[in-house]
């Protein structure tokens, strides 16, 4: 299987390769990518020897196409259209979507209008564009497996949906989860990324910190599998050991177990229906002390809720969310935000958006930018006030 890896150098990206790599005998490395970082992308050229590469941040520049042919025999692509080549293109088989955010949304549409087997690990694509990206997928035939560990679980562990009662997503907490309110003004982008079970990039990690992670999941959910808003819930499991659960309307309860690892869901998604070992270190249960489970507090977590408002607001409001929360992470990082400002930013936003009814992929991309320039707006407010 000719496999694309869509941001090859972040975390996901790596344990796709570690996974692919120890079935070498089944997956071959066809193009990998990455925003900017020329110097780790050829490192990994260098181990995987891909036909492509792509740096979809870069200006094109014939040294550097040079050094990628002579050294590694890889061709070197530029911009982000370079990805929609590569993921199109008829010698690749499967598409890692791992790109962070809104960034991912075009390549992921094209893999799927494409008719590859998509492993969609950019949650943003079905946050944004649910049903562009679903229908694509029914027209084309495509293969979408989800590569969330959430909702891997959850596709695990599905059997028939017109059964189900409620679909149970499990989140850790982050690290904040017992801190006091009134310290969480003070903390820092590195206590935000400090996540106490799994090794995350730095938005994602701040995402999990907010749980604006889980209400994008929830969306995400509702577009794969086909289940209303009020039969998805969200629980607090501090162990993320139980990755989601199913209940159905008998009263059964099926729920994945392992160890925090993304290389189970990720090979799980890249073998399907097959199953091969990932690397992972294997669940001792009794070596466990205990599985505890607790709702989600709202006014720690406030942007879960906005998650849900604007599923059920549809249209264009997730685009809309998902912009304005990327925005005011990227502030938090930068120094420019307080952490407990992020959730005011999103909901400051939403309100003065103008729903569009999101059919097409410009009326989303036009919600996004629009969300995006307003989010600015009120950070540099809060800044100057």
């Amino acid at each position: 299987m000719n496999l694309a890896v869509l941001g090859a150098t972040g975390s996901i990206g790596a344990s796709t390769l570690d996974v692919a790599a120890a079935h070498a005998d089944r997956y071959r490395a066809f193009a990998l990518t990455a925003h900017a970082s020329a110097d780790a992308l050829l490192e990994l050229c260098r181990a995987h020897r891909p036909a492509y590469a792509v740096l979809s941040g870069v200006a094109p520049g014939k040294d550097l196409e040079q050094q990628f042919q002579d050294e590694v025999g890889t061709r070197l692509l530029f911009g982000a259209q370079a990805l929609e080549q590569v993921v199109t293109d008829p010698g690749c088989d499967a598409v890692m979507a791992g790109i962070v955010g809104a960034a991912g949304l075009a390549s992921t549409l094209a893999a799927t209008r494409a008719g590859k087997r998509v492993l969609l690990a950019n949650k943003e694509a079905l946050v944004m564009a649910g049903p562009l990206v679903m229908r694509a997928a029914r027209d084309s035939a495509a293969k979408l497996l989800p590569v969330d560990s959430e909702h891997n679980a959850v596709f695990q562990c599905l059997s028939d949906v017109k059964s189900v009662r409620r679909i149970m997503l499990t989140a850790s907490g982050g690290p904040f989860r017992a801190l006091p309110l009134d310290k969480l003004g003070a903390v820092t982008p590195d206590q935000a990324c400090a996540h106490p079970n799994w090794v995350m990039g730095r938005k994602i990690s701040v995402d999990s910190a907010t749980m604006m992670n889980k209400g994008l999941e929830v969306i995400e959910a509702r577009w794969l599998f086909g289940v209303d808003a009020e039969r998805i819930e969200v629980v607090i499991h501090p162990q993320s050991i139980v990755h989601s659960l199913v209940e159905y309307v008998d009263g059964s309860v099926i729920a994945q177990l392992s160890n925090p690892d993304m290389r189970v869901p990720i090979a799980h998604a890249l073998a399907h229906p097959e199953r091969i070992a990932s690397g992972a270190r294997p669940l001792d249960l009794a070596a466990m002390k205990n599985l505890s489970f607790e709702r989600p507090d709202h006014q720690r977590f406030p942007c879960l809720p906005l998650a849900y408002a604007a599923l059920r607001a549809g249209g264009t409001a997730p685009a809309a969310l998902n912009a304005a929360n990327e925005v005011a992470v990227e502030a938090f990082l930068a120094g420019r935000l307080p952490f407990t400002a992020i959730p005011g930013v999103i909901e400051g936003t939403m309100a003065s958006m103008e729903i569009m009814q999101g059919g097409t992929l410009q009326e989303i991309l036009e919600s996004d930018a629009i969300a995006r320039r307003k989010a600015g707006e009120r950070i540099q407010l809060a800044r100057a006030a």
